[in-house]
């Protein structure tokens, strides 16, 4: 389960194919391949992301930037997703998986470590001290890849969350406070995974000259304005937008060299609505999975 799950069921995200069944982080075996599919049989684990399908001819699709395809439709959203027995993908955008995971550790990599990864590449290779806003299913997977590549992890949460503070400092982080405080050192970098416009300013401040903030959502509140003064010296601003292939092939590859483990709360399909809740408050520590291995 992502928060964008809880964006579209909570009408933010405003253009979702109704009825829809939600879930974009799928984990399932092959049970039938069309007759023009190849590279997949039947029984093979595969994973399925947020990326359901682009046009493949669009300027976007042709400079390795399918993620912003004007034509894409996604998972769970535009197309029926993963909280059921079974569903539908095409196979381009389909993934095997590594051997290394079982499927409930495996499926927060499909959203929290793809489209996380993507934002943390766009903060740079040089970029050497990284806070994350927001320590959440995607937080705590790049944490771990931030410590095996040498880098410090500044981790930022909800004032009162105890728990995802604990979280960040067993899997390495530096430091772990509140949302408004100041890190101890100035940031190279910061990405924010929490939905909370009102976060950008505090990032602004906490990133050092020539810093970038890495906004990682899908859906933000509004940001309030600033002055500029938190933007000059070469302090810049970026969204990141959905994933391409090449992000989950990259990703899906790193991983077990880390090795990254996910921390993961388990739900029954009968639960979607509890685990919605508690993701709405917050409440859920790493990431929410649904188990439909109990089903008939």
């Amino acid at each position: 389960m992502c928060r964008t799950d809880l964006h579209i069921v909570d009408g933010e995200l405003s253009e979702p194919k109704l009825p829809l069944v939600p879930g974009h982080q799928i984990v399932g075996t092959v049970v039938a391949i069309g007759g023009k599919v190849t590279g997949f049989s039947e029984g093979q684990r595969v994973g399925i992301p947020w990326l359901g399908s682009t046009c493949g001819t669009c300027s976007f699709c042709t400079s390795a930037r399918e993620n912003l395809c004007l034509s894409a439709r996604f998972t769970g959203y535009h197309v029926d997703g993963g909280f059921a027995q079974f569903a539908a993908a095409d196979a381009r955008f389909a993934f095997p998986l590594p051997a290394d995971f079982s499927d409930l550790q495996v499926a927060p990599l499909l959203c929290g470590g793809l489209i996380g990864y993507r934002a943390f590449r766009m903060a740079g290779p040089d970029a050497r001290r990284i806070g994350f806003y927001g320590f959440g299913s995607a937080a705590h997977i790049l944490a771990q890849v931030c410590r095996y590549q040498g880098k410090d992890v500044y981790a930022f949460t909800r004032p009162g969350d105890d728990s995802a503070k604990d979280l960040a400092l067993r899997l390495g982080s530096s430091w772990a406070g509140d949302s408004g405080q100041r890190p101890p050192v100035p940031l190279d970098a910061a990405i924010i995974f929490a939905p909370d416009g009102a976060l950008v300013p505090l990032a602004l401040q906490a990133v050092d000259r020539g810093g970038a903030v890495i906004c990682a959502g899908i859906h933000m509140s509004d940001i309030p304005s600033f002055p500029y003064d938190i933007l000059w010296e070469e302090r810049s601003v970026r969204s990141v937008a959905n994933l391409t292939r090449a992000d989950a092939t990259e990703f899906l590859a790193l991983a077990p060299k880390v090795p990254v483990r996910t921390e993961i709360e388990v739900f029954s399909l009968g639960r979607v609505n509890e685990a919605l809740t508690r993701l709405r408050a917050g409440k859920i520590t790493g990431s929410a999975v649904i188990d439909l291995s109990t089903l008939s």
